[in-house]
């Protein structure tokens, strides 16, 4: 059995903090996703998303037409065990450019 080796290095610790405030009489909440981490955690995850914005899908034969590349950062592996599962990913598919259905372009 093969044993996994992450590709990331440092620290990293990326998690999700859930809001609430009131604001003339209502409630509102919201969620945030914070991504912390020491120099050589946070260039070991640019370095990531730059592998992953360079990437040609058209290149990757196992990559069905319409699919996106995307990656996983599993807590206590490449990320800290404090961490939430993250994926990465790109919006375009493979040979269409197309994004998914329930992207919505910011307004700004």
């Amino acid at each position: 059995m093969k044993k996994y080796k992450s590709e990331m290095t440092g620290h990293l610790d990326v998690f999700v903090v859930d809001n609430e405030d009131e604001f003339e009489g209502e409630i509102q909440k919201w969620q945030e996703v914070l991504i912390h981490g020491d120099p050589e955690g946070l260039r070991s995850f640019a370095k990531l998303l730059i592998k992953i914005a360079d990437l040609n899908q058209d290149s990757i034969a196992v990559l069905p037409i319409g699919a996106r590349e995307h990656l996983h950062l599993q807590p206590d592996f490449d990320i800290s065990k404090s961490s939430v599962q993250v994926i990465v990913g790109r919006i375009d598919a493979k040979g269409t450019g197309a994004f998914y259905d329930r992207y919505l372009e910011k307004t700004q």
